[in-house]
């Protein structure tokens, strides 16, 4: 993390070339982080919780239900630990990446997941932990691993449809025995993939379902076709075919990041990761310039278990930079 960034300045992308992609690869990243606090204070509330607080649909990162204003959750500290293991490593490394997970999960995150947290402070080995876990429970379709998939997106993105949806499915199955997380979260990647080269993540629904395992296709064909609405949902949206409906759903019958951020959060339940995927997507779809900068201003991401770092919108920013693989900085512009 970059402890000389004043709080609240992000880098501007000033490069003629790139400028169109990176303002997409940083809004994506940014973007699932801001959706990621504003949902917080929301978790377990009942539709219409959102414009029941700010009736005029415009909300801030307001913090409430032991969360800070800004605060982040487990949904992002784990896609920030995902996405340096892939830097530092130079790709993915497997072994390395579970044990940021566990050094984190012994930190004493104020939320993590059930499932995560069984599959992490078990002691089995990373190969294996999922995999025993769901043997036990006969259920490990948890979005857990899609509420992390943003910066890893990011990363394989370049690397075309097969690639990234593949990735995608070896990290979820770190923590989620259930092939049906690694679809969704493969998913997930390919609609980034998408988005960020330009194009529009719902069009791209048809070819990634093509990748998509054949026993999980139709389920998955249903839950992101374009009549599907998240009272059609049946499952909670703790669960991946949910929660990634609905933030399709959101980026599909709004116009705008913010307006999308508020249809996901007004579901109610799950609403950080809801809100997160949901600005994964949007944010590679409009852009770190349509996330608020009242949202980025107090937009922070502890990190438990890795000392007193806390990450601020600009070091998310250069992260989500260098993921594409395109490092440097010029000129910083400052949120007020």
């Amino acid at each position: 993390m970059s402890r000389t960034s004043p709080e609240g300045r992000v880098p501007e992308q000033n490069s003629p070339g790139n400028a169109a992609r990176r303002d997409r690869v940083t809004g994506a990243v940014v973007g699932s982080a801001a959706g990621d606090a504003l949902g917080a204070p929301f978790e377990f509330g009942a539709p219409g919780v959102f414009t029941a607080r700010f009736p005029d649909g415009v909300g801030t990162l307001s913090g409430g239900g032991g969360w800070e204003p800004g605060e982040a959750t487990d949904d992002t500290q784990m896609a920030v630990l995902a996405g340096e293991s892939l830097l530092e490593n130079g790709g993915l490394e497997l072994p390395d990446m579970f044990d940021r997970f566990r050094r984190w999960a012994a930190g004493g995150p104020k939320d993590i997941g059930l499932q995560t947290r069984d599959v992490l402070t078990s002691g089995d080995p990373w190969d294996l932990a999922a995999a025993l876990h769901f043997q036990v429970n006969g259920r490990a379709a948890g979005n857990g691993s899609l509420m992390r998939a943003t910066t890893s997106a990011v990363y394989f993105a370049r690397q075309g449809r097969a690639a990234t949806m593949e990735a995608a499915r070896r990290i979820a199955a770190l923590t989620h025995g259930d092939r049906a997380a690694w679809e969704g979260t493969a998913v997930f990647h390919e609609l980034v993939r998408v988005a960020l080269d330009g194009g529009d993540p719902s069009a791209a629904v048809r070819g990634a379902l093509d990748e998509v395992h054949t026993d999980d296709r139709a389920r998955w064909a249903t839950v992101l076709g374009p009549d599907w609405h998240p009272d059609d949902a049946t499952e909670f949206n703790g669960a991946v075919w949910p929660c990634l409906g609905t933030a399709l759903w959101a980026l599909r019958t709004t116009t705008g990041f913010e307006r999308a951020l508020a249809a996901a959060v007004d579901v109610g339940g799950d609403t950080d990761t809801v809100a997160a995927v949901t600005g994964g997507l949007a944010g590679a779809v409009y852009g770190l310039g349509a996330v608020p900068e009242r949202w980025t201003r107090t937009l922070h991401v502890p990190l438990p278990g890795y000392g007193d770092r806390v990450l601020r919108a600009a070091d998310l920013v250069s992260l989500a930079d260098r993921l594409d693989g395109n490092a440097g900085f010029h000129r910083q512009k400052t949120y007020t």
